[in-house]
């Protein structure tokens, strides 16, 4: 039985896929309300999974890891923890028992359910500079794409992910999905894997597998090997840096890993994408193909499921509450800071009440944003003071509550008597924010422009120095519109005091096309 029917209440979920020329988007509907948004476009920015042949560039022993050119604007990073012993990818797996390998499974838990666990050798066990070399090539996978000035964060552990297993020719050691809680199929389907696993190889077996015969578990763990046998003979034939096998694309990835466990129709837009969803269905999950539609309507696809609306409300830093309160999201460098305010909303009772009632709706809200804006690193919530500890308690448990729908990883410190909540989310791609949008190139992504006042003393400090070496009888000055309206009315007074002080006629013009900050000052020298 799937986990889907075993909750509670049955929640109705669809793949809603948008395929343009050059950008196609994913759109996760949760009972009709978007829950997750992923986004390729033809700068092929997301490389996840992707795998090459790749030259170390430079080891750097004081950080225990290496960079390596994989042919890429950025050169990857690879960690002690992700390189091998064996980088010569011989047809062996590098481990033969679960007490040296332990929970080592290097697969990506947002799609594979996995947790993988923090470090693999201990510190003491191997230096970097004994496993790889300046020079050396080597085979690697990205395991997270670049993100802002960073490189692709690498790994010479690859794995191979199927419908039902994921494949590891780098480990000895057979897992089970959390997700798949009854003990006696998680029992049976290892058993399985094992009978079939003649060479000793790793697996990991996703929810997915839940149910399926021993028939097709084996079907598909001798296609993952001999796809594995491929990558190996183009390893040895390619030149570095070279692709070596490259992962589906978000459509196709998303039918293989979201359809059945988490979605259970999938609509596109697109005739030559809907064939293609046909066909993988056809090769790997042939029972699926009902739950695929073609969508013909005129109207834009995600215009016609009004997803647009919450994108687009998606990267704003105010979201309002239904109550009237507000969160404010501020993403940094470092970390994404989010706000609870009761704005509007004053409650009908006491101001406790009120406060816990912002803040219980602020959860829902702040729950739903990380997951949609896939905001990952460290996350600081700031909600509104309570004084009864029973309080912050009920909001510490909502937000928990809220935050298991979401398949990253989190963890959820209690809140502090300040009304703070330290959290942590797994980052596997770039935020939606990252995506989509770029700095502004009026304040340089400061996200603010001086006020118009402080332009008007600007421009009489400004006038200041230029008097200093002046010989005319007048100064020209040229500003924005905007600014011109306040030097004519409310600070009408600098451009007095200035004539005053200097002895000379200041005229101000006009100018559209000028920046709010900018401005010109020129010298007449004659009239």
């Amino acid at each position: 039985m799937s986990l889907k029917f075993k909750n509670e209440k049955y929640m109705y979920k669809e793949l809603v896929i948008n395929i343009a020329e050059y950008e196609t988007r994913v759109a996760l509907l949760e009972d009709g309300t978007i829950a997750e948004l992923f986004i390729d476009r033809s700068d092929e920015s997301n490389i996840t999974g992707n795998i090459y042949k790749g030259r170390v560039q430079r080891v750097l022993p004081g950080m225990q890891a290496a960079f390596v050119d994989i042919g890429l604007n950025q050169a990857g990073f690879i960690h002690v923890y992700d390189v091998i012993r064996d980088v010569g990818y011989e047809f062996n797996p590098v481990f033969a028992d679960d007490s040296k390998t332990g929970d080592h499974l290097l697969v990506d838990k947002t799609n594979y359910d996995i947790e993988r666990p923090d470090s693999f050798y201990s510190k003491q066990d191997v230096q970097i500079e004994t496993l790889i070399r300046e020079g050396q090539e080597i085979m690697v996978q990205v395991a997270k794409s670049p993100i802002g000035s960073k490189g692709a964060r690498l790994t010479s552990h690859i794995s191979l992910p199927g419908r039902f297993l994921v494949f590891m020719p780098t480990a000895a050691h057979i897992g089970v999905s959390r997700r798949i809680e009854d003990e006696s199929e998680r029992s049976r389907l290892k058993n399985l894997v094992q009978s079939s696993n003649d060479m000793n190889f790793g697996y990991i077996v996703r929810t997915s597998a839940e149910g399926v015969q021993e028939e097709k578990l084996a079907k598909e763990m001798n296609f993952l090997v001999n796809l594995w046998e491929k990558i190996q003979k183009k390893h040895k034939k390619a030149s570095a840096p070279s692709l070596l096998h490259q992962e589906l694309n978000v459509t196709l990835r998303a039918v293989r890993d979201l359809l059945t466990d988490e979605a259970d129709k999938v609509i596109v837009d697109s005739r030559s994408g809907y064939e293609s969803v046909l066909s993988f269905l056809e090769e790997f999950m042939p029972r699926l193909k009902d739950s695929v539609v073609f969508y013909p309507g005129p109207e834009p696809i995600f215009d016609a499921y009004n997803l647009e609306g919450d994108i687009s409300r998606a990267l704003k830093k105010k979201v309002w509450l239904k109550s009237g309160g507000y969160i404010i999201i501020e993403q940094t460098e470092a970390l994404v800071a989010i706000d609870v305010n009761t704005g509007r909303y004053v409650g009908k009772h006491n101001f406790e009440e009120t406060v816990l009632k912002t803040n219980l709706e602020a959860v829902k809200e702040i729950a739903y944003q990380i997951r949609l804006r896939n905001i990952g690193g460290i996350i600081i919530i700031d909600f509104i003071d309570m004084e009864k500890i029973s309080n912050r308690e009920k909001v510490f448990n909502a937000l928990e509550e809220a935050l298991k729908k979401d398949r990253n990883k989190t963890h959820v410190l209690p809140m502090s008597e300040m009304g703070l909540i330290q959290m942590t989310r797994k980052r596997t791609r770039k935020t939606l924010t990252k995506m989509l949008c770029e700095p502004c190139f009026y304040c340089d992504g400061n996200g603010y422009l001086l006020s118009r006042q402080s332009v008007c003393y600007n421009i009489y400090k400004e006038i200041l120095r230029e008097a200093q070496d002046m010989r005319g009888t007048r100064f020209t000055v040229r500003v924005n519109p905007q600014i011109i309206e306040l030097l004519h009315g409310e600070e009408r007074d600098i451009i007095v005091s200035l004539e005053r002080l200097l002895g000379k006629d200041i005229v101000i013009y006009p100018n559209p096309e000028f920046h709010i900050e900018e401005f010109d000052i020129f010298e007449i020298l004659n009239d």
